[in-house]
């Protein structure tokens, strides 16, 4: 019978000790096609086969998260195994005995005025008791007064904690979020993003991804603790930098509000942070009455059949088509209460909804707003604020400012303009909606898709609207599909 003997190399890696055979199983084991790869440049090119790795053959290395998988993987074998001590980062596995739910619960109290939710506790206690989580948790859930408590308790602990956010909104929204807490943020929080220094001796920095991915592991090294906010992210090269150069850090947790649904992408947060916990799904926050209940209207345009060769030709014809946007146009203008409407293409498709909507607005004091990547932080957070104020505004945006990160609760109705299929952006953009306001408790999803069908060959969009279909399935929202004629 083989043997392994795994310690820790730093609290990145695993080292794993094992005769050769068993190497070659272990990267049979972590070895994984990437979904779509052979759409990537690198593929094509045959730079890449398309394949990722996440046990080395060469030095038997293997991130720390996965030392679950690991155990799973002998078990499987009926591989015999042992844990050595690392004199500088210890066991491999280790468990918080001391942290129970019921002081979490107490503790969770004492620091926040505001009380916390039962799977809240779970979500922290868990996290606390294991020292790396993934936890996902979907929009709306609150996801920001559990980072606010690990992040109090190691304050306490005199650790130095990295959160490391997408966008400046982010971390600008994270900040006031701490203060809302009843937090004096400002004796231990320093912000890094675009013109701010980077140098600090504050115990907890919030900063963006893009402001410290080029630092060297020098900077890196005084930190024990790092929280990934919108931890989907973290598969990118840049990212995963961050969490490799960060090999001091015990202490990983990434939050969520969903993976891209794919084997891949899970083992490789899995692997960056630690074993992944679903907290809640939105479903049931809807039936415990924490967000808005949802209805979804899929309105699916009825177009005369037409063969497309490629995507791009199917795209170009929805977004310029007039009837449609018009169609989006007078659906915007007709609803009640405020209405995010969200695009894929800044000048193709989200400039001309902003003209039309804005041009054909005849109420007075409704407020038409576009916000796209070139819009400021500062503008974004008047939008915001703004919004959170009136009840009958506008806002035409792009998936990527709007469908992560911005919270809005005064939003009634969200419409999909563009087509998608990705699962993390849809979600994540029904979470917008989400959130319970003053005098709010229902929201909309207009989702509008197009069947453009030639003989029995689905359009590749209505491909998208299907795999969407299955996402609403999954997480049981409520829809209904209305069939609208479209002529050119």
């Amino acid at each position: 019978m083989s043997h392994l003997t795994i310690s820790k190399k730093n609290e990145v890696y695993l080292q794993v000790e094992a005769e050769p055979h068993v190497y070659y199983e272990l990267a049979d084991q972590f070895t994984f096609e990437v979904p779509g790869a052979k759409f990537m440049p690198q593929y094509k090119s045959k730079y890449w086969d398309g394949k990722i790795r996440l046990f080395n053959t060469q030095n038997g290395q293997v991130y720390v998260g996965l030392l679950d998988k690991i155990i799973q993987f002998c078990r499987d074998h009926e591989y015999s195994y042992e844990f050595i001590d690392n004199k500088y980062f210890g066991l491999p596995f280790e468990v918080n005995e001391g942290i129970s739910k019921e002081g979490v619960k107490d503790y969770m109290n004492a620091i926040s005025k505001y009380s916390p939710r039962e799977y809240q506790i779970e979500g922290v206690y868990d996290a606390l008791r294991h020292n790396r989580k993934l936890l996902i948790s979907p929009t709306a859930s609150g996801k920001s007064l559990m980072i606010y408590a690990i992040v109090r308790y190691f304050v306490e602990k005199k650790k130095n904690i990295l959160i490391v956010v997408p966008t400046t909104s982010l971390v600008e929204q994270m900040y006031k979020d701490f203060a809302d807490y009843g937090w004096d943020v400002g004796s231990y929080c320093h912000k890094i993003y675009a013109g701010k220094e980077r140098e600090t001796k504050s115990q907890v920095i919030i900063t963006t991804w893009q402001s410290i991915y080029k630092l060297p592991r020098k900077y890196f090294e005084r930190f024990s603790v790092v929280i990934g906010d919108e931890a989907h992210q973290f598969k990118s090269k840049s990212l995963v930098s961050i969490l490799t150069k960060l090999s001091n850090a015990k202490y990983r947790f990434g939050f969520t509000g969903t993976l891209d649904g794919s084997q891949t992408h899970k083992w490789v947060l899995e692997g960056l942070f630690g074993p992944s916990y679903k907290i809640i799904k939105t479903n049931e926050l809807m039936k415990k009455g924490h967000v808005a209940t949802l209805d979804i209207n899929v309105l699916l345009l009825k177009h005369p059949p037409q063969k497309f060769e490629v995507f791009e030709d199917e795209v170009q014809y929805i977004i310029t088509h007039n009837r449609r946007n018009n169609f989006i146009k007078n659906l915007a203008l007709d609803l009640k209460g405020n209405t995010l409407i969200l695009f894929a293409r800044v000048e193709g498709h989200g400039e001309p909804l902003y003209e039309l909507i804005n041009n054909n607005n005849t109420i007075e004091n409704r407020r038409v707003f576009f916000v796209h990547g070139g819009v400021d932080t500062q503008s974004r957070e008047e939008v915001r604020d703004i919004t959170e104020r009136e009840n009958n505004a506008i806002i035409i945006a792009s998936y990527g400012t709007f469908s992560t990160g911005i919270n809005i609760k005064n939003l009634h109705n969200v419409i999909f303009a563009s087509p998608s299929k990705s699962r993390i952006r849809n979600l994540q953009s029904i979470g917008r909606v989400l959130r319970k306001g003053d005098n709010k408790t229902k929201a909309t999803l207009y989702d509008i898709a197009d069947d453009i069908s030639y003989k029995s060959r689905k359009n590749y969009t209505l491909n998208h609207l299907i795999e969407r279909i299955k996402v609403y399935n999954e997480e049981n929202f409520n829809y209904d599909i209305v069939n609208i004629p479209l002529k050119n």
